[in-house]
């Protein structure tokens, strides 16, 4: 058997109206993927009117992508480096005092292989209070970052991660305990 991308159908998912992903295509463009606007709170009023949760003192650099902000949620004082990809065409959770460093990629999408027609598969992703995800890191669908874990500079996370622990690697592997002092 061969993938015959012709037989690829994704009919059965419907993330909005064409309205709705028309308008925060563009306000994502303008304001979002753009270098020109540096203003944190003005993003975050912006995704709130797509829908989104956000909490206060959230850090929103230049050059950040999101697909959908009516599937995303951020806990109060997180941060989002330049050009942090949040490609939530499922739930993305995010805590509290969250670190998304530069670069770094949160995929709620990806395809089955095994399937000829290489079919659309999606899943939330949960990024728990105190999380650290790394510059260029990779959180994939269906994984949960459980609280104050870490996830290394350019690694990728294949499976769940604990409480207080430090990841890293491709795959991702436990490191050791994360101390947090005063």
């Amino acid at each position: 058997m061969e993938i015959d991308l012709s037989k690829y159908n994704n009919s059965w998912y419907h993330p909005g109206s064409k309205l709705k992903l028309g308008l925060w295509y563009i306000t994502n463009i303008l304001f979002f993927r753009s270098s020109l606007v540096p203003f944190s709170s003005f993003k975050g009023s912006l995704l709130k009117l797509f829908g989104a949760k956000i909490g206060n003192k959230v850090v929103i650099k230049p050059r950040v992508n999101i697909k959908y902000p009516w599937f995303l949620e951020i806990g109060e004082n997180t941060w989002v480096g330049e050009d942090v990809w949040i490609d939530n065409v499922a739930k993305v959770t995010i805590g509290k005092n969250v670190c998304l460093s530069q670069g770094a990629m949160i995929l709620c999408g990806s395809h089955d292989y095994t399937k000829t027609s290489f079919d659309l598969m999606i899943a939330p992703i949960t990024l728990e209070d105190g999380v650290w995800i790394g510059a260029q890191a990779i959180v994939p669908l269906g994984i949960t970052c459980k609280s104050h874990s870490i996830l290394s500079l350019k690694s990728v996370a294949t499976k769940n991660l604990e409480p207080y622990y430090i990841y890293q690697g491709n795959p991702a592997k436990e490191i050791r305990l994360r101390t947090i002092t005063a």
